[in-house]
């Protein structure tokens, strides 16, 4: 019997329930984890709340990223044994592999030895933010050196993890906030520019900081109103890579500027990584390579227990944090 999270109706955080449950053994190809640490995302409180790409069945699981230590693996797997350290690459359905438990299982390919220099709450919050970020960054916009970067939801751990990897490629990172609450702190984390969109002119900024049209990529979690003023300050033949949609209000079509400057608006989800073996080892080598170098540091806004997991979602939901949510077990 294990501890796992589960829900069985639609809603807030209170709809959350700890139960035990029987843990079957991993199959052939799977490794099974005792989980020590695990990151909360956007994407839970959205299957939880209904509102995600995925339905969930009664009852339901989630959780897409975890750290822990191999408790038995299956027939045919090669390269891990009981007592490793491991963290878990976000699986395509957190249905099908849900992270909040004592116990989880996972394909092997999706096992990663982390680098030892990383304490097990911050590998819980290392894979989702920076797989994300470099999906979009690196694999789909090639950004690099001398490369202005707009990264909007700047304060959450994919944006966080986007100024990073800027930073690490030689790009220039805009980190845009509602407000400038989180300025100091973006500054500190490698932001070079913040914007807070709803005390200054969006537009207007972005242009005094990159030029008229110097800004090739923005990297956007929001959606709505904001598109006008982000295309209209975008280079022609830029690329806006949408991966979220937290504005509630109507997302306009920005179809002069896209036309007069041929710009690209992309949707994008991580899976398009984590489900190409070829770009998920391209991305691994990346990520270990910051993370050894020290470039890359999962930023941890706070950290909760396991009996805490409905405090947890109220704190993703009050948009105070800066950084990831951890969840210790």
């Amino acid at each position: 019997m294990a501890r796992v999270v589960r829900f069985y109706e639609l809603g807030g955080p209170e709809v959350l329930r700890i139960e035990n449950v029987d843990m079957p053994a991993p199959g052939p190809g799977e490794v099974q984890i005792r989980v020590k640490a695990f990151g909360i995302n956007r994407a839970e409180a959205l299957l939880r709340s209904g509102t995600y790409i995925q339905t969930a069945p009664s009852p339901s699981g989630l959780g897409l990223e975890a750290a822990g230590i191999v408790e038995t693996v299956g027939e045919g797997v090669d390269g891990f044994a009981p007592g490793d350290a491991v963290s878990v690459v976000p699986p395509l359905s957190m249905v099908r592999w849900p992270a909040y438990g004592e116990i989880a299982t996972y394909p092997a390919e999706l096992v990663v030895k982390h680098p030892p220099s990383l304490s097990l709450e911050e590998a819980a919050a290392a894979w989702m933010q920076y797989l994300t970020s470099y999906g979009a960054l690196i694999d789909i916009a090639k950004l690099g050196r001398e490369d202005f970067v707009v990264i909007t939801a700047a304060s959450s751990s994919i944006g966080l993890a986007a100024i990073q990897i800027a930073n690490m490629v030689g790009a220039t990172p805009i980190a845009v906030t509602r407000t400038s609450a989180k300025k100091r702190a973006l500054l500190e984390v490698g932001a070079a520019h913040v914007i807070a969109s709803a005390e200054e002119d969006l537009e207007a900024r972005l242009k005094e900081i990159a030029g008229p049209e110097d800004i090739r990529v923005v990297f956007d979690a929001v959606g709505g109103p904001i598109f006008e003023p982000l295309t209209a300050a975008m280079a022609r033949g830029g690329i806006l890579i949408e991966y979220g949609g937290l504005s509630p209000e109507p997302t306009p079509f920005p179809l002069f500027a896209v036309l007069a400057k041929t710009l690209t608006l992309r949707g994008y989800l991580v899976d398009e990584i984590t489900s190409d073996p070829a770009k998920l080892e391209a991305a691994k080598a990346f990520i270990f390579d910051g993370l050894m170098s020290g470039s890359l540091k999962p930023v941890i806004s706070r950290t909760f227990s396991f009996d805490q997991i409905v405090e947890a979602h109220r704190f993703l939901e009050s948009n105070e944090q800066f950084g990831k949510i951890v969840v210790t077990v």
